[in-house]
């Protein structure tokens, strides 16, 4: 059994990490709160828009042509991969990266170009030589807003309408609930998926037909998509966000429970070992006592 000091030095510092931990776990859950209340906000926008895109794509007949609509027949593939900058946050990173690898290695025929947010996903690839396209560090993913995701669907936008990439998809995390939140691969570009949605020949029961659209539903319709790309792309972003902190919060609760059991257990080894060291102080006195005494 460790000494009385001994047991005294680990039961502070245990109870140093465990005030830690319980500090982490309130930043945590504030700031969870207010990228909850973001997330929850753009989840419904994010939705009516593509409601409308939907529906204005078939009612000009599928994307009425639409470079942007149109499916590519090579495999340059264009990945952003949301991961986090920070550690403590239990396996979300993890996850995440884990999923990306298990889907490319389903895809041998692809031609991967990834683009990175974040310095733990980055540091992943780096450390397996995985070569990287583009690396978004600035700003900070806590940072981001609306206008910085509507620069990164336009870079994307820009490379599709290029031929410099074929597809794109987003690496990231879905917000579920406070306790759920799914890797997630989710096509970005083309916008082929919305056409079939509604059916190419705009037969697809939206009732656009029962308004008169001006200045035309093409010119709307191109108004739009720029607004759906960056809506869909900041959604994405602040889920991922929202993801991190709600799983650094349980990581730092779980950290604070299993310090806290940590302490009780030492003090009950440093209560035991302080108990046995009186009693041999009172048995060495005794004994002392008794062989002057004889």
């Amino acid at each position: 059994m460790a000494s009385v000091r001994d047991l005294k030095v680990r039961i502070k510092a245990v109870s140093n990490i465990c005030q830690i931990t319980r500090a982490m776990e309130m930043v945590a859950t504030t700031k969870l709160r207010r990228f909850q209340t973001r997330a929850e906000a753009s989840g419904p926008y994010t939705r009516e828009i593509e409601g409308l895109v939907q529906s204005l794509a078939g009612h000009v007949g599928g994307g009425g042509g639409h470079p942007l609509f149109t499916r590519r027949e090579g495999k340059r593939t264009g990945l952003l991969i949301v991961t986090s900058d920070r550690g403590l946050c239990g396996a979300y990173n993890t996850n995440v990266l884990l999923k990306l690898r298990d889907w490319e290695r389903s895809q041998p025929d692809r031609q991967f170009m990834r683009y990175v947010i974040g310095k733990k996903g980055m540091s992943w690839l780096s450390r397996r030589d995985i070569d990287v396209a583009g690396y978004f560090e600035d700003p900070p993913l806590e940072q981001s807003q609306f206008r910085d995701a509507g620069r990164l669907a336009q870079l994307f936008v820009k490379q599709v309408l290029a031929n410099e990439l074929d597809e794109v998809f987003l690496v990231y995390t879905a917000f579920k609930t406070m306790t759920t939140y799914v890797p997630t691969i989710a096509p970005f570009l083309p916008l082929g998926q919305v056409g079939d949605e509604v059916g190419a020949d705009g037969s697809g029961d939206n009732g656009v037909a029962e308004f008169l659209l001006e200045p035309s539903p093409e010119r709307i319709f191109d108004m739009l998509i720029p607004k759906y790309l960056e809506s869909r792309m900041f959604n994405a972003l602040i889920e991922s966000l929202t993801s991190e902190y709600a799983s650094r919060r349980v990581s730092m609760k779980n950290a604070t429970d299993s310090a806290s059991e940590m302490v009780g257990d030492l003090k009950r080894l440093y209560n035991r070992a302080r108990q046995e060291r009186i009693t041999k102080e009172l048995l060495e006195i005794i004994g002392g006592a008794e062989a002057v005494s004889g």
